[in-house]
């Protein structure tokens, strides 16, 4: 069954969590007590970001909202939500289900009055001063610049403030970009990166030129009317290519997948760094489910 599009109160298939299990720390308790089992927990988690649910308010089943809650803050900091992501996709490349043909795009999310108040002291290391929230035309937001592949998966994400462009955060999103291998260098170059006009500017164009990546972005037609006003000084046009580009739409149904999960879809969480986990695990279902 796929996981992206069931209800909120599914949990995590047996296929799902065996590819995961021993991809997370160890569950031993380094002193006396009983810690619970991961799978439990991370059902928890999943459960509060697909619903939106205060962390207070958690069916029964899932036990003390105390430990999920966290478990979610200490392997959010820590870098186990990224990792276990990583390691996926990493799987993914070795059994040949990975296509490198990436897409790049990025949504804005509303910011409830709830994701407001975070303080700055004490903040993760990596936390961006504004939270990665800021004012768009529809009040307090946040971006996520992400890159997809062509299965509609997600491959990264950077959350920003949401008056921030996607210039800007282009080169973040493909610095994010990191494969590891069983033998050599993790892959950190796609075979073509597929965007919008938005994208259609000589910085990232020069930048995929100079790591040997094939660009396939549309130019807007103001900048088209700029190179011909300039004679042969305008240069040769970009190449593009429309038939490659008809896939673009991967990221697009990409982001849709991501925002069935209610908590992702509006942000309640106060750091970038909770939220961007929330990101991770949406994804970890994802790619344990292909």
């Amino acid at each position: 069954m796929d996981q992206s599009v069931v209800g909120p109160g599914v949990p995590l298939t047996g296929a799902q969590w065996a590819r995961i299990e021993l991809l997370l720390p160890d569950r031993t308790p380094k002193r006396g007590g009983r810690r619970r089992d991961h799978r439990e927990v991370i059902d928890a988690i999943a459960f509060k970001f697909r619903t939106g649910t205060q962390w207070v308010h958690p069916p029964e089943r899932y036990g003390n909202w105390r430990e999920g809650c966290n478990r979610l803050r200490m392997r959010a900091v820590d870098g186990t939500w990224e990792r276990v992501f990583t390691a996926l996709v990493a799987q993914a490349d070795v059994d040949e289900d990975l296509a490198w043909a990436v897409s790049v795009d990025s949504t804005i999310v509303r910011a409830h009055q709830h994701a407001a108040g975070a303080r700055n002291k004490g903040a993760p290391a990596g936390e961006p001063g504004d939270h990665a929230i800021g004012r768009s035309r529809g009040g307090p937001a946040t971006k996520i610049p992400l890159a997809a592949d062509a299965r509609c998966r997600p491959f990264a994400f950077v959350p920003t403030a949401g008056q921030a462009g996607d210039v800007p955060a282009f080169t973040d999103v493909m610095a994010r970009l990191r494969v590891p291998r069983p033998r050599g260098r993790p892959r950190t170059r796609p075979d073509v990166v597929l965007a919008d006009k938005a994208y259609s500017s000589r910085a990232i164009r020069e930048h995929l030129r100079r790591r040997g990546i094939r660009a396939v972005i549309p130019v807007p037609a103001d900048q088209r009317s700029h190179r011909l006003r300039r004679g042969s000084r305008g240069g040769r046009p970009p190449a593009f290519d429309r038939e490659s580009h008809k896939q673009r739409n991967t990221v697009e149904r990409c982001i849709n997948r991501l925002e069935q999960w209610r908590g992702i879809a509006t942000r309640y969480e106060k750091t970038a760094t909770i939220y961007l986990a929330g990101l991770h695990i949406a994804g970890i279902f994802l790619w344990s489910a292909r």
